[in-house]
């Protein structure tokens, strides 16, 4: 009797279920740029990765948390309004928390921006602009602007000078300050020499110094130039002059918090704070000035700033002015604090970080518009500029929008 040679059928294969998505919430504003921006880094690190189930929730009342909060069970929290009372309820859902406040530091893992840095490159900013008087408008009782103040006043007083100081009991978002508050502006105002360059702490607080000035009879940018922070561009573009503003990197912020939190969420250990860097200025009407007594170091100024990525260099900035070179040298560190060939690689720097922003040219094309004979010096430049190469800025600036 033979037996026949049955075959087994094997067991369908059990089918992996899809990992649960991590539940997560974003206590972010989003009815600000700034807080929309660190969403949208956020959602730049989450892309392509494991999913996450999202509550972005935004308190009516940012003193307090959510009444919701110490019922819930998820796995990680980013927050832009920390206070101890929201510490104390997510300590009983003990899940993970990244803290993005701006203000007093709480001992969580935290990320915020570089509020000293963002300081220093408005007062650069108007510095550039050949101005010797400066005054800086902040809101009383915010570390943030207070960190900005400082990083201001000190980057001034580098360049031998000072910096006068009005500080508002405004709040925050607030464009009409009080009656006593913009008497105080206004006299203020009144009080700083002329032509002086005025830095406010936040594109809302730039929006009242303009306001004020109007008030006072002060013309911008001729006697008063504005400088203020966040870019947030309509509110920037509605003020009159529109006004200039520090570029913070809020989207970076995001896309890092929400790297720290994935690795607190796989049990990795909380990392020491980290600070963001600004990413520049952008330049608009209220602060479009040079306010250079020398009527030939100012043409000097201009030309270099008009034709710098043509190539020049210091022999054509001279046959333009008519001047001695020691004359020039003079005038360039008197009114600027630098020479005149540190000015004119300053201005082909500023146009790279533009084109490596703006565009997806190559180095080579690059190079020839910022007027570099060759791509490997400009790289070089840049970097000793900037102490980052080319690409390196680039990868930066694309990830950071």
């Amino acid at each position: 009797m033979h037996r026949k040679n049955l075959r087994r059928t094997p067991p369908p294969a059990r089918r992996r279920s899809a990992p649960r998505p991590l539940r997560v919430v974003l206590l972010v504003e989003t009815s600000l740029v700034y807080g929309r921006r660190i969403l949208r880094g956020i959602a730049n690190y989450v892309q392509g990765r494991q999913p996450w189930s999202i509550v972005l929730a935004e308190p009516a009342d940012q003193t307090r948390p959510p009444a919701w909060l110490e019922r819930w069970r998820g796995d990680g929290v980013i927050c832009r309004f920390t206070t101890p009372q929201l510490v104390r309820a997510l300590a009983k859902t003990k899940v993970p928390f990244v803290d993005l406040s701006d203000h007093a530091d709480l001992g969580l893992p935290r990320i915020w921006s570089d509020h000293r840095a963002i300081g220093r490159l408005g007062a650069e900013h108007l510095l550039e602009r050949g101005l010797r008087h400066f005054g800086f408008c902040g809101l009383r009782g915010g570390e943030w602007s207070t960190l900005r103040r400082d990083g201001f006043v000190d980057a001034v007083r580098q360049a031998g000078l000072s910096a006068g100081v009005c500080q508002s009991r405004s709040q925050e978002r607030q464009p009409a300050p009080s009656e006593e508050d913009q008497r105080t502006l206004i006299a203020w105002l009144k009080s700083l020499p002329k032509p002086v360059g005025v830095m406010a702490s936040n594109d809302w607080s730039g929006q009242r110094v303009l306001n004020a000035c109007r008030s006072a009879g002060l013309t911008v940018p001729e006697e008063v130039a504005v400088v203020g922070v966040d870019n947030d561009e309509l509110v920037c573009n509605l003020c009159d002059p529109p006004l200039s503003s520090v570029i913070p990197n809020p989207a970076q912020i995001g896309y890092e918090a929400a790297a720290r939190l994935d690795a607190l969420m796989s049990g990795g250990a909380a990392q020491p704070p980290l600070l963001i860097a600004p990413l520049g200025v952008a330049a608009r009407r209220s602060s479009d000035v040079l306010a250079i007594d020398d009527p030939d170091i100012a043409a000097a100024v201009r030309y270099i700033r008009e034709t710098a990525c043509n190539g020049i260099e210091v022999a054509q900035v001279l046959e333009h002015v008519a001047m001695s070179r020691s004359h020039l040298e003079r005038g360039f560190h008197k009114f600027l604090g630098r020479t005149p060939q540190q000015e004119i690689r300053l201005a082909q720097t500023k146009r790279v970080k533009q084109l490596l922003a703006d565009t997806d040219l190559s180095l080579a094309q690059i190079s020839r518009l910022a007027g570099y004979k060759h791509p490997e010096y400009m790289s070089y430049a840049f970097k000793r500029e900037t102490a980052q190469t080319p690409g390196q800025y680039r990868r930066h600036v694309r990830r950071s929008r």
